[in-house]
């Protein structure tokens, strides 16, 4: 007999919610969703209503338009909504546009994420990670920066020391920064839902955040920037990601590489960075692996060719 929590629509829809939140780190548990709800509550309580509200709508629409209920029930629809939500509420006051911005752009993301995965599923294509909430939140911060629109207001932030503490504070910020968040302890709280959906994938994070704090501070970048986890975050979402398909370890390492190499070229290019080295560095892994394999394969064809043309050599007996 189903269970309630698999049978009345408001738990399915709270359940997908929830996913949606975890997705954001690439999970499809719910109480690693809960736990990512916990640390925006803890780190950033004024983000939590935009963050529901784009989580909501991106799924509500994905619902009404169709799409696999077995997508949307892992939260596959969700978390570019809640990354936009956040976004919008980060850089905005709430006013009555906020709501119509948050609303506006997470129907977007379902639309868009939609076209991705039918394209993905039927020609191969790469995976589109939080690609909507890229494309999506540079139009809406250049809309944003041609309004010329008071900006919500700043938080204020301590200068940082360099001593083990800190270094081991900004670690927890690289992981809080995915969502737009410089608090360690919701970093924490991060990482106690990544263990709880998969203990390897907070291994990988914090090894990627590690990464980035350390490269950064090796290569005399900024450093009040990597101690606040801002070269943190894309790093441990690329280890993340590809560790879920690699098993062998340099894969991941090659990630957290790459995503660091790219994310100082958005500087150059006046764009934020958003997710896109993460996005970025997971699609040349990946691109690249596939180029291998198929170049082995096409060394082994015509191997396999000449050796079912050579006659038998003679037995002896």
């Amino acid at each position: 007999m189903p269970s309630l929590a698999t049978t009345h629509p408001a738990l399915q829809s709270l359940r997908a919610l929830l996913c949606g939140f975890a997705q954001i780190f690439l999970q499809q548990h719910p109480g690693c969703g809960l736990l990512v709800l916990t640390a925006i509550l803890v780190g950033a309580p004024d983000l939590l209503a935009g963050a529901l509200l784009g989580g909501l709508v991106s799924t509500l629409v994905a619902q009404r338009r169709g799409y696999p209920p077995a997508d949307i029930a892992i939260g596959l629809y969700g978390y570019n909504g809640i990354l936009l939500g956040l976004l919008l509420s980060l850089k905005l006051p709430w006013t009555p546009l906020l709501p119509l911005l948050i609303i506006a752009s997470a129907a977007i993301s379902s639309l868009l994420l939609a076209a991705w995965m039918r394209r993905m599923r039927q020609h191969g294509w790469l995976p589109a990670f939080t690609f909507p909430f890229v494309l999506l939140g540079w139009l809406l911060l250049a809309l944003l920066a041609r309004l010329d629109l008071p900006p919500a207001a700043p938080t204020a932030q301590a200068a940082a020391t360099l001593n083990f503490t800190e270094l081991l504070l900004g670690v927890l910020r690289g992981l809080g920064q995915v969502i737009f968040l410089d608090s360690p302890l919701a970093g924490l709280c991060l990482l106690i839902g990544l263990r709880l959906a998969d203990g390897r994938a907070a291994l990988w994070a914090l090894l990627g955040s590690s990464g980035g704090l350390a490269l950064t501070m090796l290569n005399g970048w900024p450093s009040d920037a990597a101690l606040a986890g801002l070269y943190g975050y894309n790093a441990s979402l690329a280890a993340i990601s590809l560790a879920q398909v690699h098993r062998c370890p340099l894969v991941p390492a090659l990630g957290i590489f790459l995503a660091l190499l790219l994310q100082p070229g958005f500087s150059a290019l006046g764009l934020p960075a958003l997710t896109m080295p993460f996005i970025l560095a997971c699609w040349l892994v990946r691109a690249g692996a596939h180029s291998w394999q198929q170049a082995v394969l096409d060394c082994a064809q015509p191997a396999a060719r000449q050796r079912r043309q050579t006659p038998g050599s003679p037995r002896k007996d």
